[in-house]
């Protein structure tokens, strides 16, 4: 079976500061929040925030931050003023990349995402742009640390995974979304844990990029869009070696 492999990403996000790890966090809480407002507070009625909070364990946010976070947007809350926007565009050489933002001020969140693109020799597309390319996927990351890959599958296709890939460091497993959280519960029963849990936007085709001032050019792209208070997530074709 094969899979896209996020393993960079993760490593990267493994050796963030704690100042970044901070950001992390507030992101998700955010992102929780305003699911709560939408939703309700009870996971197994919210499909959302149960996926939420599973992204959220993934990430190292303790259980009392997730409470507390749940707690204070079943009440009146800032959060209210926040609205999801998703932006589409392409980076240098070509790569398609979606971004999911939550905006208090939708001109300022534009203009921001236009410079980046704009600076570093990509272009912000129409909605529906670049979207088409990418399919919504569960994917479950862990740390191989001598397991069996054969009998992780195994688990994994028994809790209902369409995909596994043995990548050496890690294994991935994809789910359809809607079996993600049952995938995960059931894994997790068995002990496993994971560097990464998350519905996500998987990309059908990728583009590589050989100039290494192209190279240089889409990583300081991807940096910037990290960094944006407003954005919560990123996703792109970029093949990396």
């Amino acid at each position: 079976m094969s899979g896209h492999s996020k393993w960079k990403n993760i490593m990267h996000k493994k050796e963030k500061t704690d100042a970044q790890r901070a950001k992390v966090f507030t992101k998700i809480g955010r992102e929780m929040s305003l699911c709560v407002k939408q939703g309700g507070a009870d996971p197994n009625v919210n499909s959302r925030l149960k996926d939420l909070i599973a992204k959220a364990r993934a990430n190292n946010v303790p259980m009392d931050n997730i409470e507390r976070i749940i707690k204070k947007a079943s009440g009146d809350g800032a959060a209210d003023n926040y609205e999801d926007v998703t932006y589409e565009g392409y980076g240098p050489s070509g790569v398609a990349v979606i971004v999911e933002a939550l905006t208090d001020n939708r001109n300022r969140t534009a203009g921001d995402m236009r410079h980046y693109f704009d600076k570093y020799g990509g272009n912000l597309g129409q909605s529906g742009s670049v979207s088409w390319m990418f399919a919504s996927k569960g994917q479950l990351v862990l740390e191989s640390e001598g397991r069996d890959p054969d009998e992780v599958m195994m688990d994994a296709l028994d809790a209902g995974a369409s995909d596994f890939e043995d990548e050496g460091e890690v294994f991935t497993i994809t789910t359809e979304p809607e079996a993600f959280s049952q995938v995960l519960e059931q894994l997790s029963q068995k002990g496993y844990q994971f560097v990464e849990a998350e519905v996500a936007r998987v990309p059908s085709t990728y583009a590589r990029i050989e100039d290494e001032e192209q190279v240089s050019k889409m990583e300081k792209l991807l940096e910037m869009l990290e960094d944006n208070d407003d954005v919560q997530n990123v996703y792109h074709n970029w093949e990396q070696d």
